[in-house]
């Protein structure tokens, strides 16, 4: 045995999580109760979205960054769909447009004016409709404009040209049962998708045929979720047999074994992954945990490396996560999350510590 170091190099093994003071949190929102895994918030340079409670149909607020402390009752929130809200997603290229998907079986396109709302708003741009069971994920093309995909309880993938409202693909058959998770590719000329019968499908949406596909990917029933890392790489977390709490990483060329493969713990809440590219820091934040952990991805095994874990008091409902355009690089910021408790919305900065 060699004497090599003991403790490995990285820039991000000192990462660490700060809480925003108490008046820069969004305070008095009541958080959607909807039993779905989704994110329930969505932030850019901008705005925060945050999916609420809302009698007779499904609303979801969108607040200016700077508006922060209490948030009146009857602050205007975005409110034209007939279901409860399930998923909202911002666009990539623009600023001031919104997708949401929800229980009514339609995906709506907002666009949210420039100093955000002082009205409620009711009218969408644009509103897609091929669902035929209500529809749980929505997220925008990374490189395409005006591309948009969505995934419904009926199983089917659809991609949507949101600018003349028409499908572009309808994937049908792919999928036997519930899709829990998409995520595009990073160029995306493709995305995964991971799914109720506990595989995990890499799918061209041009050909409308899967590339790769891993059976199997977690032995636990309960819900997982698969995304893209940069360099084509597939992360997810599930969980195993016994309950536990996984995290693994894929290579698309061979899907017979894991490169790595960690557990975690026992606790029942879904873990949501969240990716930086320019950092290859894997964030997992668990549905109910009080916790924030994060992981660097490298080239040498074991190829997963625990960095630390952000804990605080309160479980979080859903989690916000902010593109690196809106973070304040002069401070070390690396990565910004937007933790949801039951009555408000607080920050959390993550920043590397100059020595």
């Amino acid at each position: 045995m060699s004497f090599r170091k003991v403790v490995r190099q990285s820039k991000f093994r000192h990462v660490f999580g700060q809480p925003v003071k108490t008046e820069q949190c969004y305070d008095d929102i009541r958080v959607s109760r909807v039993t779905w895994d989704s994110t329930f918030c969505a932030v850019n340079p901008s705005f925060v979205a945050i999916i609420v409670e809302a009698s007779g149909g499904g609303a979801f607020l969108v607040l200016p960054l700077h508006k922060t402390g209490r948030i009146d009752k009857s602050y205007p929130t975005v409110c034209g769909h007939t279901g409860p809200v399930l998923d909202i997603d911002w666009c990539p290229h623009n600023d001031h447009v919104i997708a949401s998907g929800s229980e009514d079986c339609t995906v709506m396109v907002w666009q949210i004016p420039e100093n955000g709302l002082s009205q409620p708003l009711t009218e969408p741009v644009v509103v897609l409709e091929g669902h035929s069971k209500r529809v749980g994920i929505v997220t925008w093309h990374p490189t395409a404009r005006n591309v948009l995909l969505s995934a419904g309880c009926d199983n089917v993938v659809l991609i949507w040209n949101v600018g003349t409202a028409e499908e572009l693909y309808r994937l049908e058959g792919l999928h036997p049962d519930l899709i829990y998770s998409v995520s595009w590719s990073r160029d995306g000329s493709r995305f995964c998708t991971a799914c109720k019968d506990k595989s995990v499908r890499v799918i061209d949406p041009r050909r409308g045929t899967v590339v790769a596909e891993k059976e199997r990917a977690h032995e636990g029933a309960r819900p997982m979720r698969a995304i893209f890392l940069a360099d084509g790489k597939i992360f997810t977390t599930g969980f195993s047999r016994m309950s536990e709490r996984q995290l693994a990483l894929w290579d698309m060329e061979n899907l017979e074994e894991p490169m790595g493969l960690q557990e975690l713990d026992s606790s029942n809440g879904a873990l949501l992954p969240f990716y930086d590219p320019d950092t290859n820091v894997v964030y997992v934040c668990g549905k109910g945990d009080s916790s924030i952990r994060y992981f660097e991805i490298t080239e040498e095994p074991p190829y997963i490396h625990f960095l630390n874990t952000f804990t605080s008091k309160e479980p979080q409902r859903g989690m916000g996560w902010m593109p690196k355009r809106g973070l304040d690089v002069s401070k070390c910021e690396i990565a910004r999350f937007y933790k949801l408790h039951e009555r408000k919305c607080e920050p959390i900065i993550m920043t590397v510590p100059r020595k």
